[in-house]
């Protein structure tokens, strides 16, 4: 199906292309998102009409995003799960979680807007990209951590130790065979 882009779509084209694409790409996102519009000759003259207007509206909010990317450069939120000892998570971390925890620091993200292309399912610091507008992204440092210690020993740059972070009684602790059999003798 051919179509003409309304706005910038990355991998495709610039606002007022005429670009070929599957017929279901088309119908379920770029027309759906107000992104393109069918390439018919009544669409062609309209958006010959609309064009500068359009452009306009683009560069407003192009340039209100970058203001905001500007203040959201070096962000960084910090998400707690729960995790093994070997760092992988119980669970992973999505578009959802880190857009909602970017909302709660100051700015309005909708999960869409988060270009995370497999979830997070380890601890550690990873950078993700925020999509603003089409030409506006921002990198925002994620730091999954089991606790608000071990996200700042992670945030200062060090190495996170499995047991260092347990609560007290939190972590079983392997018994000797001379504990474990006080410990059974304790408890008769």
């Amino acid at each position: 199906m051919e179509i003409i882009l309304l706005e910038r779509v990355e991998k495709l084209g610039q606002m007022g292309d005429v670009v070929r694409v599957k017929d279901g790409y088309a119908r379920n996102y770029l027309l759906p998102h107000h992104k393109a519009l069918r390439a018919t000759k009544a669409n062609r003259d309209r958006f010959a009409v609309e064009r500068a207007q359009l452009e306009a509206g683009n560069l407003a909010r192009r340039q209100e995003a970058e203001a905001v990317a500007k203040k959201m450069e070096g962000l960084s939120v910090t998400l707690l799960r729960q995790a093994s000892e070997s760092t992988q998570l119980y669970g992973s971390v999505n578009a959802r979680d880190i857009a909602d925890a970017v909302s709660a620091g100051g700015f309005t993200v909708n999960r869409r807007q988060i270009l995370l292309n497999t979830p997070i399912k380890s601890l550690g610091i990873h950078k993700v990209r925020v999509a603003l507008h089409p030409e506006v992204a921002v990198t925002v440092g994620v730091n999954v951590a089991r606790s608000e210690a071990e996200a700042e020993v992670q945030a200062a740059g060090g190495a996170v130790a499995a047991e260092e972070f347990f609560e007290e009684g939190a972590a079983p602790q392997p018994e000797t065979g001379e504990e474990a059999a006080e410990t059974d003798a304790k408890k008769t």
